[in-house]
């Protein structure tokens, strides 16, 4: 219910290199779907407010980076700071959420079936949640529930997209 209560960390560059340049590395850290929209509701981006805000918001992920790698802020060679307003812009998420707001203990993120048969869904909205490794892993869920029996064709094609690349 809290905000500045939790925050998730991921290093997607670890699982693939061609994310940073050599030597280098992406972090991703949020706080899953805790902030107030309010607060950003009908802000201009461009604006001193907003800017910040913005600011201000982040202080609690770096404080938390901090406790994990001291000197962050010193080493960080490109620093992008994602708002509400961010989302809702570019992701095109109802008021800016980042995933769904489901209270621990009275729900769960929904697997990939629905009830349009052959229909898989996978994402942030699905389990297990928001999140790099959370929204990769739905990939891997559902590719799964197509069944072992396409495994198979699915290594072919991806073998083939990978030859494509090179």
């Amino acid at each position: 219910e809290g905000e500045d209560n939790a925050a998730l960390l991921s290093i997607p560059s670890v699982h693939d290199e061609t994310l940073a340049p050599e030597g280098y590395g992406v972090l991703h850290i949020y706080t899953p779907a805790t902030e107030d929209y309010s607060r950003w509701q009908g802000l201009d981006r461009k604006s001193e407010e907003y800017k910040t805000l913005k600011e201000e918001r982040s202080q609690y992920l770096w404080y938390v980076l901090e406790k994990i790698i001291p000197d962050i802020r010193e080493r960080v060679v490109v620093s992008q700071v994602g708002t509400p307003l961010t989302h809702e812009r570019f992701l095109k998420r109802f008021r800016g959420s980042y995933g769904p707001a489901i209270r621990a203990g009275e729900g769960s993120f929904p697997f990939s079936g629905t009830p349009v048969k052959g229909l898989l869904v996978c994402g942030d909205s699905s389990f297990p949640g928001i999140g790099v490794p959370a929204v990769a892993g739905s990939g891997v869920l559902a590719a799964n529930s197509v069944g072992i029996d396409s495994l198979g064709p699915q290594m072919k094609f991806l073998e083939a997209m990978r030859q494509t690349q090179t």
